[in-house]
């Protein structure tokens, strides 16, 4: 089969909270009557972002195409879970014309790419093209930024400090793979602020990539895809820092679940929320509430103590209503604080 007659398949990759589930879920709403196929990584137990994509009630992508993979990191589990979920799509009666893949937001994108050049599925699909979303906002504030005088006091005081950042390296090795990169939330940055973050994406990335600014993952579909890219042909142009790595682990996070009861109102919970995020330096949060006499459930997503939350759709009769938010971040959270701060009535 020649590259024309394999299903393309986009990798939408990018840091936690940066916009990725929005972006693919406005890609589902605007397909314009092609038939699309979504897998989604989850990072934890719960499938929030799965739940927010067959939310969306769109023909084009029925919820038996939407495949969630909650096993682990889906660059780690190719072989049992990643690879058995292409052809699993591949199989169906009317298989898709597009495959998105969401990886969770700890993933490094070059793995997956490289799977795409096993022997059950490299004839059958290529990678049209990795999509690397940027919270630009996060990236302004400094997220993934060293202080070189600070680091270079490290260094000084003790030559043993670690000084990896592994947040850092993940971000780049996302940016790295990419052939094109979304520049998200611009809407929170001012035009001095845009401007940098975009220089800076630009120099830390060694071969021409276009940088696509917007606000709330809205982007033509024809922006997005048809990119054509065959990246699993181009692994040298693709530079990570694990490329020496025989594989990669996420043991620098944490990541658990808080039940909610039934809400009031959401504005209580949202203070806890930003004020257990603020005093425990929480990366990601995201999830469901119950707001009593509304028939719909409230979604809610952040990243740090920023916030949104929206009612995504109406509960479903056989459906629990119980809320239950997926915490996200780095390695020694104080679980039992967090959830008692968020969780308390």
């Amino acid at each position: 089969m020649t590259a024309l007659a394999k299903v393309p398949c986009s990798i939408v990759t990018g840091f936690l909270g940066a916009g990725k589930t929005t972006l693919v879920r406005n890609i589902l709403q605007n397909a314009q009557g092609r038939r699309l196929a979504v897998i989604v990584n989850e990072f934890g137990d719960v499938g929030i972002d799965g739940e927010i994509l067959k939310g969306c009630g769109v023909e084009s992508c029925s919820e038996d195409r939407i495949v969630e993979l909650s096993n682990g990191c889906i660059c780690c589990t190719v072989a049992d879970d990643f690879v058995p979920a292409l052809e699993g799509l591949l199989r169906l009666a009317e298989p898709p014309e597009h495959i998105l893949i969401e990886t969770s937001g700890l993933a490094l994108p070059k793995p997956l790419v490289q799977a795409f050049n096993w022997p059950a599925i490299a004839s059958r699909v290529t990678v049209d093209g990795v999509i690397a979303v940027v919270d630009g906002a996060a990236v302004a504030a400094g997220r993934f930024a060293d202080d070189p005088e600070a680091l270079a006091a490290q260094r000084a005081d003790d030559a043993s400090v670690d000084h990896e950042n592994p947040l850092e390296e993940v971000y780049e090795d996302q940016l790295l793979c990419a052939d094109l990169i979304v520049l998200n939330k611009t809407d929170l940055m001012t035009a001095a602020e845009l401007e940098q973050v975009a220089s800076d994406i630009k120099a830390a990335v060694p071969r021409v990539v276009k940088v696509v600014e917007t606000t709330g993952g809205q982007l033509d579909a024809k922006v997005l895809l048809g990119l054509g890219a065959a990246a699993e042909t181009d692994l040298a142009a693709r530079p990570s820092h694990h490329d020496n790595e025989a594989e990669h682990d996420h043991d620098d996070f944490d990541t658990f679940i808080v039940d909610i009861p039934a809400l009031d109102a959401p504005d209580k919970l949202l203070d806890r929320i930003r004020s257990a995020a603020d005093d425990h330096d929480i990366l990601r949060i995201k999830g469901f509430a119950e707001v009593k006499g509304k028939p719909m459930r409230l979604l809610i997503q952040g990243v740090g103590s920023r916030l949104q939350h929206q009612f995504d759709r109406p509960w479903r009769p056989d459906e629990s209503r119980q809320g239950r938010l997926v915490v996200i971040g780095q390695k020694g959270l104080d679980r039992e604080a967090i959830a008692q701060a968020i969780g308390s009535v």
